[in-house]
C-alpha cells in the first residue's frame, strides 16, 4: 500500500496528513498548533505597530518536526511506502531569510523587529504601499493590473517588499531570500532556492509569458527591480512538477527516506479545488475558514474587475485559476461570539456547548428578514471585488430590541451577500457557474450558514466530508511529484474526499433574500465607490497620534 503527505499551514495550525493514493482515505493525522499564533501587538513587551500580522517561521518547523513522525506513527506506515510529500500554505505570508534559509527573525539582534518575522496573508501594514503602487499603474492598469482585477491588494508580496524598503532598509540589507512561507518551507526541505508558479504568479505581478514587470517595479522605486532579481528570483517549480527530493539533512530530522519526492507549494485555498475534487470550469469552490476564498478555473483567461488575480497552470495544467476573496468570515463570527453578553456566556456553559452553537440555534429560530438588519462584511477590509484594506463593516436596522443573535444572522447572511458580488462578477465576464462546492472549517460545523448561502446565492451547495480538504490536495500533488499517479486529473479522482451532503435553497427564502440583496448592493456600492472617504476619515482619526 502507498501513500503521500499533505501538509496544509493555516493561519492558526499546521496540519500532517497520510493519504492513501488509490483511495483518499487518510491513515493518520497530526494537527500542530503555532505556539506563538498571530502577533499583532508586541515583541519581548515592545509594542508594534497596527495592523501588523505577524508569525514565527520557528512554529512552521514545528509542525514538520512534530507532525510529520507522529501522523506516521498514528497510520501505522513505514516510511518507505510514502511516495511523495506536498505543501499548501497561506499566500502572500511572507518570509525573510539569510543564504542558508535561516529566518532573519531567529537572529539575536533583530528579536524585537515586527519587519524581521513573517508578515502574515491578513498582514495590512503595506496598505501605503498597495495605494500607491495602484496610483503608479493607473495609465498602464491593463498591462499591470489586469489579470489581477485592476487593483492591489496590502496583502500581496510586492507591496510587503515595499514595505521593507521604506521602512527596514537593516533587514533588506541581511536578506538573501524574500519568500513566500509554502517556498520557504519546500526550500528548507529539499535545500535548495525554488519557487512555486502559483503564489508568484497570484502575488507578485508576474506571469508566464512576460515574467516579471520590471518596468513597472522601476517606476515604484529605482531600487526594487535589483532587490526583485536577487532576492524573489529561484528556479520555478509549476504545480503537478516534482520541485527536487527530501535532503539528507530533512531526511533525518524528520524520519523520512532520503531523496522522497517534494512538490512545489500551492497556496491553500487552491489545494482545497483538489481535494473537493474541482478540475473542470463552471464549478465555484468556497474555501471557507478565516477567510473564503472563492475559486475557479477556466480555458480562458479574462481581465476581470475586482478578482485577486488569473494564473495559468496554477492549479490544473492546462487551465487558469481564478481566485477572489473575502478577509473576514470565521473571523467574522468570532467576533459576534466575543459581543456576547455573560447570559449568554452562562448558558452555553451549563449546556455544555460553545458560544456559536448557541447563537446559532438561537439565530436559527428567526426567518429570513426578521431581524431588520443588513450588514457589510468589511471589518478586515474588503478583498473582492472592491479590493480596499481599508474599508471597515457597517451594521444598519439596529434598535433597541435588537440581539446579539440577530447581529450574529446578519453577519452570516452579510458574508453570503458578499459571495453574491463575487459569482456575479465571475458571471458577469462569461463565466458559467453549474456547480458550487465548499469545504474548510465552517460548513461541516454550520448548518444554518450553509442555508443561508444555498438560499442568497440560489444555487445547491455541495459540501465536503472533510475539514481538510488543502492537505488532501497537497498529498495530491505529493502523490503526482513521487509518480504514484500519472497526471493530477488521475490523482484528484483517486484521491477526492467525498461529499457531507448538498444544501438545496429554499424558494420561499430566496425571494426575501433577494430584496435584502438590493438593500446590500446599494450599500455596497455607496461606501465602496461613493462615500468610499467615509469609512477612510474615521479610520484617520483613530490613528491619530
Amino acid at each position: 500500500m502507498t501513500y503521500a503527505i499533505g501538509i496544509d499551514f493555516g493561519t492558526a495550525s499546521g496540519r500532517v496528513l497520510i493519504v492513501h493514493i488509490e483511495t483518499g482515505e487518510v491513515a493518520g493525522m497530526r494537527v500542530v498548533p503555532y505556539k506563538s499564533g498571530t502577533i499583532t501587538s508586541s515583541l519581548a513587551d515592545k509594542a508594534i505597530p497596527h495592523p501588523f500580522a505577524l508569525q514565527d517561521a520557528k512554529d512552521y518547523m514545528d509542525v514538520l518536526r512534530a507532525g510529520i513522525p507522529e501522523a506516521v506513527k498514528k497510520a501505522g506506515i513505514h516510511p518507505d511506502q510514502i511516495v511523495g510529500l506536498g505543501v499548501d500554505f497561506t499566500s502572500s505570508t511572507v518570509v525573510v531569510a539569510d543564504d542558508q534559509l535561516t529566518p532573519l527573525s531567529e537572529k539575536e539582534k533583530f528579536k524585537t523587529n515586527p519587519h524581521a518575522y513573517v508578515k502574515l496573508w491578513k498582514h495590512h501594514g503595506a496598505s501605503k504601499e498597495a495605494a500607491d503602487m495602484f496610483e503608479v499603474a493607473r495609465m498602464n492598469k491593463n498591462r499591470w493590473l489586469g489579470n489581477y482585477g485592476y487593483n492591489v491588494s496590502s496583502e500581496w508580496m510586492i507591496p510587503k517588499v515595499m514595505e521593507l524598503l521604506n521602512n527596514a532598509p537593516e533587514i533588506l540589507k541581511e536578506t538573501a531570500y524574500i519568500m513566500e512561507a509554502g517556498d520557504w518551507i519546500v526550500s528548507t526541505l529539499i535545500q535548495e532556492n525554488v519557487r512555486s508558479n502559483c503564489a508568484r504568479g497570484f502575488k507578485t505581478f508576474w506571469n508566464e509569458e512576460d515574467g516579471f514587470f520590471y518596468d513597472y517595479y522601476e517606476q515604484l522605486h529605482p531600487k526594487l527591480p535589483s532587490i526583485i532579481k536577487e532576492k524573489l528570483e529561484g528556479r520555478l517549480v509549476k504545480i503537478g512538477e516534482k520541485a527536487g527530493e527530501l535532503s539528507n539533512e530533512m531526511s533525518k530530522t524528520l524520519g523520512l527516506p532520503a531523496g522522497l519526492p517534494v512538490a512545489p507549494a500551492i497556496i491553500d485555498a487552491h489545494s482545497a479545488l483538489l481535494g473537493v475534487g474541482s478540475e473542470r470550469k463552471n464549478q465555484l469552490t468556497m474555501v471557507m475558514g478565516t477567510s473564503t476564498c472563492h475559486l475557479m478555473l477556466h480555458d480562458e483567461q479574462k481581465q476581470i474587475p475586482g478578482i485577486s488575480g488569473s494564473v495559468k497552470d496554477a492549479i490544473i495544467p492546462g487551465l487558469f485559476a481564478y481566485e477572489a476573496g473575502q478577509s473576514a468570515v470565521g473571523d467574522l463570527f468570532a467576533y459576534a461570539v466575543k459581543q456576547a453578553p455573560n447570559e449568554y456566556t452562562e448558558e452555553a456553559s451549563n449546556r455544555h456547548i460553545s458560544v456559536h452553537q448557541l447563537l446559532e440555534e438561537k439565530a436559527a429560530e428567526k426567518r429570513a428578514g426578521e431581524t431588520g438588519l443588513v450588514a457589510l462584511d468589511w471589518h478586515n477590509g474588503n478583498r473582492s471585488v472592491l479590493s480596499d484594506s481599508d474599508l471597515s463593516g457597517l451594521l444598519l436596522g439596529l434598535t433597541l430590541h435588537t440581539k446579539i443573535e440577530d447581529i450574529y444572522r446578519a453577519y452570516m447572511e452579510a458574508t453570503a451577500f458578499g459571495t453574491k458580488m463575487i459569482m456575479r462578477s465571475y458571471e458577469d465576464w462569461g463565466m458559467q457557474i453549474d456547480e458550487v462546492f465548499a469545504c474548510g472549517g465552517l460548513p461541516q460545523k454550520n448548518a444554518l450558514l450553509m442555508q443561508i448561502y444555498a438560499d442568497i446565492l440560489n444555487k445547491p451547495i455541495h459540501i465536503s466530508a472533510s475539514d481538510y480538504a488543502p492537505a488532501i490536495g497537497a498529498a495530491i500533488l505529493g502523490t503526482v511529484a513521487g509518480g504514484g499517479h500519472r497526471t493530477m486529473e488521475e490523482a484528484v479522482q483517486k484521491m477526492k474526499q467525498p461529499f457531507l451532503k448538498t444544501v438545496y435553497p429554499i424558494s420561499e427564502n430566496v425571494k426575501i433574500y433577494q430584496s435584502l440583496f438590493e438593500i446590500y448592493h446599494e450599500m455596497h456600492d455607496f461606501h465602496g465607490f461613493e462615500r468610499i472617504n467615509m469609512m477612510k476619515r474615521l479610520h484617520e482619526l483613530a490613528a491619530r497620534d
